[in-house]
């Protein structure tokens, strides 16, 4: 197990970066808009600030275009201390500017057309990075692959297997990038069973599910043996738990909210801090709970700022939030 000075088990996170330009004024469209503002973040680089953040340790593998935007987004990644050895630059890759169906802009390698940068985002050719004890794979796959999962996905997958590496798995609905319903139900539930610790929305148990997300038959036929923990997010209402040995729901924080950007990826880096130190915790439900409140809740509940990135807390900063929620 790969550790930092300061004893921090080391979790990586595999995918993409992109930035989000977003309105600087709630509430307007676009074109209403005066100004936006630019927010690096995307899933994977999300998750792996959030765990830096909360001074866990985290690296990034993945592959970017090498230009202005691109390097500017490993910048970040370094700014925020996320090591980036398993970092690349395409020179046949450009950043590119789209308009994503959440009416914002995005810059992402991750949209180019371009047959040879298809799999950019997903980080196919990737340099192998640093051995961890947790490999975090957020699954976002796009129309060309008709389904297909990008084969630098399944490469880490039986890597992390093979070397006995805990693998955590967020499926990141995101319909309009795939094909039709059906097709992101089957991508996403392809490597379903390949996962150590799954984490999904109440929306995602409805959709995957096709029935009502609080019913507990429907999120329990998620379910697999072999499993070690599956959460459920519910919004401001918290979270439910579900594991071999027992389940129970854990309540949110009322919090001031101004932009809900990337709360799930803090709620699992936030997480995966605590498991990558202490395994027995999926064992263990006072453990489970216990980090609840501290390291869970509040940091999805309350980003003071636009954007994932620049709005992620410290746990210090998490602690008084909680605080406050409590008042």
């Amino acid at each position: 197990m790969a550790e930092s000075s300061n004893g921090a088990p080391l979790v990586v996170s595999f995918g993409e970066m992109l930035i989000d330009f977003v309105p600087d004024v709630s509430g307007v469209s676009l074109a209403e808009s005066s100004g936006f503002i630019k927010a690096p973040g995307g899933a994977p680089a999300n998750v792996a600030v959030a765990i830096t953040k909360l001074g866990g340790r985290s690296a990034f593998i993945g592959k970017f275009g090498d230009d202005e935007f691109g390097h500017m987004l490993v910048d970040i990644l370094k700014q925020n201390k996320v090591e980036d050895e398993g970092v690349l630059f395409d020179t046949h890759a450009r950043t590119a500017l789209v308009r994503d169906p959440s009416s914002r802009w995005r810059a992402g390698v991750h949209v180019l057309p371009q047959p040879k940068c298809r799999h950019v985002a997903n980080g196919e050719g990737a340099k192998r990075g640093p051995h961890p004890p947790c490999l975090h794979l957020p699954l976002w796959l796009h129309q060309p692959y008709l389904g297909a999962l990008p084969p630098a996905h399944l490469a880490a997958m039986r890597a992390a297997k093979e070397a006995g590496i805990l693998l955590s798995y967020d499926p990141n609905v995101r319909l309009p990038l795939w094909p039709s319903e059906d097709a992101a139900r089957e991508g996403i539930k392809s490597i379903w069973k390949e996962a150590d610790f799954i984490k999904v929305s109440d929306d995602e148990v409805s959709f995957l599910t096709k029935g009502d997300p609080h019913d507990e038959n429907n999120v329990l036929s998620l379910w697999y043996d072999g499993l070690k923990l599956l959460v459920v997010t519910d919004g401001e209402k918290g979270c439910r738990y579900f594991t071999k040995g027992f389940k129970g729901q854990v309540n949110g924080y009322s919090v001031n909210t101004v932009d809900t950007t990337g709360a799930g990826d803090a709620f699992v880096g936030s997480f995966l801090v605590s498991i990558a130190k202490d395994r027995s915790i999926f064992e263990d439900e006072a453990k489970l709970r216990k980090l609840w409140p501290s390291r869970m809740l509040v940091v999805p509940s309350a980003p003071p700022r636009r954007g994932a990135i620049p709005a992620f807390p410290t746990a210090a900063m998490a602690q008084e939030l909680m605080a406050k929620g409590n008042q």
